[in-house]
Order: structure tokens, then C-alpha cells, then sequence
């Protein structure tokens, strides 16, 4: 169980946390939103499909920017998906009874959630460049120069694996640091200083989602690409 997990109710061995829950909620609001906003598009748009168009076309620029038009547009859904339920589930942490000593649990100040999306992000790499490259190809380009084949290819593999590892521990540090300075300082300065972090998370979480999709639109540009 991890630190300061809450536990609802179980599922036969299994426990599920005020974190899980959370997710689920967030997962169940995008859900709604997103069929909200596109169940009936007008060439005049309302609210909902202005806010929703602006943050595709963000968000599709910036992955072309790193991906190149034809991948960047191939592959958006992916990378869109990843951001929005990693700052969503950030700005979670903003509100009312949010933090791992309080109510419920932030998704991404959870070890559990971030490795998940480690995991995710690992096998979304590799399952494009094989898509792209072919398998003995893609294979291949591990043991690259093949001069250095022996020193090389232990050292690409483990690289690997230490990508979606660091990736879930940037952000799971990250995320917890911030919500127990945060919750901290509520204990200590109860007026104004807490309100200025509160503040100031707004940016953070942008970055810290901005950060992990931009690392694996790297990684993903680095596994399509021609030698």
C-alpha cells in the first residue's frame, strides 16, 4: 500500500484508494466533456467547441514541432490523451480536500498512477517504431554502430528502460513535493502564503505535463527516425 493511501473499499484482494476513485472521476468527466463538445459541431462554434478546437490546435502544433507535420498528426491522439489526463489530474490537486494527508488523492502525486503511465509511455515508444521501421529494423537500431555491437547494445537497452522510469519519477516527485510543501505551509502560514502556491501550482502543473509529453514526443521522434 503506499504512504498515506486511503483505502475506500476492496474488490476482492484488491484495495481501492481515494486515488483510484479520483481517476475514475476524471477519467468519467473527460469522457463527458469530450462527447459534449463533439456531439454536435457547428461551423459557428459555442463555448465548449471553441475552448476544445483552441487546445487541439495547441496541442497539434506543438507535437508537429517535434514530430514533423505527417507523424505529429498521426500520432496526436496519443499524445493529446496523455496530456490532458496528466494536467487534469495536476490541477486536481488545486482543489477543496485534495492531497495524500486530506480527502482525496491527487493521481499523479501517487507512485502507482505515474509508473502506470511510465509503463504506457514505454510501450507506446516501441510499438510505433515497429509500426514505422518494421521489426528486424527497428530491432537493429539497437546495435547501432554495429562496429560497438557488444559495448552498444547493452547500453541502448538499458536506456530503455530507464526512460519510462524516469519519466514516472520526475512527475511523481514532482507532484508530491508540491502538495507537501503546499499542505504544509497551510499548517504553518493558514492566510496569503497558501494562496500564492495555490497560484503558482497553476504554471507548475502545466509544466509538469508539458515536460512528460514533450520527453516522449522526443523519444518516440528518436525510434522513427532514419539513420
Amino acid at each position: 500500500m503506499e504512504h498515506g493511501a486511503n483505502v475506500l473499499f476492496s474488490i476482492g484482494p484488491l484495495e481501492v484508494t481515494s486515488t483510484v476513485t479520483t481517476m475514475w472521476a476524471i477519467i468519467a468527466v473527460l469522457a463527458l466533456l469530450s462527447w459534449l463538445a463533439t456531439r454536435k459541431l457547428k461551423d459557428v462554434p459555442g463555448p465548449l467547441q471553441n475552448a476544445a478546437e483552441l487546445a487541439v490546435g495547441y496541442l497539434r502544433n506543438y507535437y508537429e514541432g517535434n514530430l514533423g507535420k505527417e507523424h505529429g498528426r498521426k500520432y496526436f491522439s496519443i499524445f493529446a490523451t496523455f496530456f490532458i489526463f496528466i494536467i487534469v489530474c495536476n490541477y486536481s490537486g488545486i482543489l477543496p480536500g485534495a492531497g495524500h494527508l486530506k480527502g482525496f488523492g491527487v493521481p499523479t502525486a501517487s507512485l502507482s498512477v505515474t509508473a502506470g503511465l511510465g509503463i504506457v509511455a514505454f510501450f507506446t515508444t516501441h510499438v510505433i517504431g515497429v509500426k514505422e521501421k518494421g521489426l528486424g529494423h527497428y530491432l537493429a537500431s539497437f546495435a547501432k554502430p554495429f562496429f560497438l555491437i557488444v559495448l552498444m547494445l547493452p547500453l541502448n537497452l538499458l536506456e530503455q528502460v530507464i526512460r519510462p522510469a524516469s519519466l514516472a519519477l520526475r512527475l511523481f516527485g514532482n507532484m508530491y513535493g508540491e502538495e507537501t510543501v503546499t499542505e504544509n505551509l497551510y499548517a504553518i502560514f493558514p492566510i496569503g502564503l497558501p494562496l500564492i502556491m495555490n497560484v503558482l501550482s497553476l504554471l507548475f502543473c502545466l509544466l509538469q505535463a508539458q515536460v512528460f509529453t514533450m520527453l516522449l514526443s522526443i523519444y518516440v521522434s528518436e525510434a522513427i527516425e532514419e539513420e
